[in-house]
């Protein structure tokens, strides 16, 4: 398992795409479409790592949150490819990158699905 989000790969990737893509995103002109852009490449390591630090049934949540983020990152991608902010290359890489962190997602997902989770302790209470 992990001891903390940072140790996640997926959150590593989701953080490394995030960089990549405000430097790609830095000079361009299409204000309304880059911010959007940044705020869901965001949305994906923030709601990692939210849900990370909350118990197994939020963190399951928070990934389908993260998920649909980077669908939404990805719809965006090819649509500023159309309009010219990426060139076919970047896109295809970008793209591919958003498809296995959503199967990175859907993996860690499954895996905490499969694990019981850990109860409390019960107390003791005496009559």
């Amino acid at each position: 398992m992990y001891r903390s989000f940072e140790e996640l790969e997926v959150w590593k990737r989701a953080c490394q795409l995030a960089v990549e893509l405000y430097e790609l995103l830095r000079d361009s002109r299409e204000y309304a479409l880059r911010d959007q852009m940044q705020r869901a490449a965001v949305s994906i390591a923030s709601n990692i790592a939210e849900g990370a630090e909350r118990g197994r049934k939020d963190f399951i949540r928070f990934l389908r949150v993260a998920r649909g983020s980077s669908a939404e990152l990805r719809t965006q991608v090819y649509i500023a490819s159309k309009i010219g902010t990426f060139t076919p290359s970047q896109r295809a890489q970008i793209v591919e990158e958003l498809k296995e962190i959503s199967r990175m997602l859907t993996g860690l997902s499954r895996s905490l699905h499969s694990k019981p989770e850990k109860q409390s302790p019960k107390l003791k209470t005496e009559n």
